[in-house]
């Protein structure tokens, strides 16, 4: 998930800025969009996984993607597909390279 941050915007345009400069933040504030507001099904569970992540380390530390990726392990040899996908999802949101591993997929695909 990548993150991006617009720039506030000054109160006094007009003593900062060229006509020309003006008229390009202008087209910039046009497109620019607030990614929180995507209420879809996909948006609300990468939130989840993001929360969920966010606890996970703040109890494991640095070493929250190791234990992540061992509850992704023992899932899967019990047979628990969507405890599996949970904890690679959260392996995932804290370390690409390590989810991949477990996952089997090339981490440079990620």
């Amino acid at each position: 998930m990548s993150i991006h941050f617009a720039a506030a915007k000054p109160s006094n345009l007009t003593s900062v800025c060229s006509l020309g400069a003006k008229r390009l933040l202008s087209r910039a504030r046009a497109q620019v969009a607030n990614d929180n507001a995507d209420f879809t099904e996909r948006s609300q569970q990468n939130e989840q996984v993001l929360r969920a992540a966010l606890r996970h380390f703040a109890t494991h530390g640095l070493g929250a993607a190791q234990v992540a990726r061992a509850q992704a392990e023992k899932a899967f040899f019990d047979g628990d597909r969507p405890t599996y996908d949970w904890w690679v999802d959260i392996t995932r949101t804290l370390d690409r390279r390590l989810a991949a591993s477990v996952s089997g997929q090339n981490s440079q695909a990620l």
